[in-house]
């Protein structure tokens, strides 16, 4: 049941990918994601220069020698990223798998994809454009519903809908996500049409993540209503877990401060602070309403070996 078009494509034991996270997605993250058999994808976004870039990617290869890809972020950027860079590394090391997210697919770089031989998996939340990414070639699509962490788009549709309009409309596999913590979310996505999921909120609460434990204890605390939507009045939506800083933005919205304010208070780039020192009310994280689901802390590897432990379960007793 779990031996997909995805898992055959990419060459992973289980049809998870680990979603990218800004300055989380480290190469020793993105290895434990692949050694416990899922597909780690590294995010070219924290790295500033071309040689940093390459640095993480060979990091990576000395790590693991299981698949792993590299996630293009297309969003809008504090600092602005020329992705032909991250191609050009991409190229050089031999890696086979990317991922491109934003609020469009990346029709400049398309022809360069397919030129290198590129698995391309494009991630999004709607229909249109999941069909516009497949006409472009896209060989996977991953669509994240509503109650995901980080991006959540401008169209609000959880995952019970979202996946199945996109897999019954488009002829490549699905990777299903948003709110998907554990075996029966799973099992739940594949019943939805996904040939796969993404999870992110989940590895957040693993050994390997790189978080400080004040914050991993604080999340592991955390209910399904401890997350709050900002940026909504700039048109770029994100999920985040509702802390002082987070309501320090929504006041800053509601009263209609400057773009500028705004964006001072929610700069992703201050994030790693609050992961390096502890102080949980710093700055922000992103998180889905998943993380009500998740109260304890193990290795990557046996997060998702319970994962696919109670998928198996679910899926017998379905049976039966």
């Amino acid at each position: 049941m779990f031996k997909t078009r995805v898992t055959e494509k990419l060459g992973i034991q289980y049809p998870i990918i680990g979603g990218a996270m800004m300055w989380l997605s480290t190469p020793e993250f993105v290895a434990a994601m692949s050694e416990a058999g899922c597909l780690g994808l590294l995010a070219s976004a924290m790295w500033k220069s071309k040689e940093e870039f390459q640095g993480a990617v060979k990091k990576v290869k000395s790590l693991t020698k299981k698949p792993f890809g590299v996630n293009l972020n297309l969003f809008p950027a504090m600092r602005p990223i020329d992705n032909n860079d991250y191609l050009d590394v991409i190229g050089e090391e031999g890696i086979k798998i990317i991922e491109s997210s934003g609020h469009k697919a990346p029709e400049e770089l398309v022809s360069r994809f397919k030129k290198m031989g590129l698995v391309w998996i494009h991630k999004c939340v709607g229909l249109r454009y999941a069909q516009k990414a497949v006409s472009l070639g896209a060989d996977m699509i991953t669509v994240v519903g509503f109650e995901n962490g980080g991006a959540t788009g401008v169209l609000d549709l959880g995952t019970f809908v979202l996946i199945p309009v996109v897999a019954e409309a488009i002829p490549v596999p699905v990777i299903g996500g948003g709110g998907v913590s554990n075996g029966k979310g799973l099992v739940a996505a594949f019943a939805l049409g996904a040939e796969a999921v993404i999870i992110g909120t989940r590895f957040l609460m693993t050994d390997e993540c790189p978080i400080h434990p004040n914050l991993k204890k604080a999340l592991a605390n955390a209910k399904e209503t401890d997350t709050v939507l900002v940026m909504r009045s700039l048109g770029n939506t994100h999920r985040i877990w509702k802390n002082s800083t987070a309501d320090k933005i929504l006041e800053l919205e509601a009263r209609k401060a400057t773009l500028e304010e705004i964006v001072a208070a929610a700069a992703g780039a201050k994030d790693k602070e609050m992961f390096d020192s502890g102080d949980v009310q710093r700055v922000t994280i992103s998180v889905g309403q998943g993380i009500g689901l998740i109260h304890d802390q193990k290795p990557m590897k046996a997060v998702v070996e319970e994962i696919m432990k109670e998928a198996r379960e679910v899926a017998a007793k379905l049976q039966s």
